[in-house]
């Protein structure tokens, strides 16, 4: 059966921890870059990619449905009516590829989670969908951990870089122009982003 792969997704004032180093236009543009390195990824794994988005969001290649509600309500909605077998992979993983998501969907358990930097979750797989609810924000791994067990499915925690590394903050874009090879990486380079190691560690700074 196919896996459906819902990315939420917020095209409007996207990314503001960003704001110190790109406009909120190029913000904009920047989430959108990601989330089509995600998308991309998603089908090089077998994956239907669906855009759970917050606001009109036109594409001509994958589906969008737009809810008017916060994440974890918009992805339970989603979850309650799903009839395959369900992949929630965050937008703003760039660093995704065909191997890391095949390897969270090849689990043998009723579901599989990749934590986020933080105490986060930015990926989560779920063969039974319908018996499982997120719940986002205040860290949401251990919460979505226990709302496992007390569903009484089995669970295996997948330890993966390119799904855990998240693209939030300005520190983060040098994960990306080190490891990164999609449109969101071309986009940091053609707006003049460079790594620098001037104090020993490797950061980032805008020439233009």
């Amino acid at each position: 059966m196919t896996v459906t792969a819902v990315i939420p997704f917020k095209p409007k004032n996207s990314k503001t921890r960003l704001s110190c180093v790109l406009e909120e236009q190029e913000r904009e543009a920047f989430a959108e870059a990601m989330l089509l390195d995600v998308v991309a990824a998603v089908k090089d794994a077998d994956c239907r990619p669906v855009i759970l988005s917050t606001d009109l969001f036109d594409s001509e290649l994958v589906q969008v449905t737009v809810k008017d509600a916060g994440l974890s309500d918009a992805l339970n909605q989603y979850l309650a009516c799903a009839l395959t077998d369900v992949l929630i992979i965050m937008a703003d993983i760039p660093l995704a590829d065909e191997m890391s998501i095949k390897k969270v969907i090849g689990t043998k358990k009723d579901m599989a989670i990749v934590p986020g930097r933080g105490g986060g979750t930015n990926v989560i797989y779920l063969r039974e969908p319908a018996r499982f609810h997120v719940d986002y924000y205040g860290g949401s791994f251990c919460k979505h951990m226990r709302i496992a067990a007390e569903c009484g499915l089995s669970c295996e925690v997948i330890d993966s870089f390119r799904l855990c590394t998240d693209i939030d903050e300005k520190e983060d874009l040098a994960e990306l122009l080190i490891h990164g090879a999609g449109k969101s990486r071309t986009f940091l380079e053609e707006r003049g982003f460079t790594l620098t190691s001037d104090t020993g560690r490797v950061g980032v700074e805008r020439l233009r």
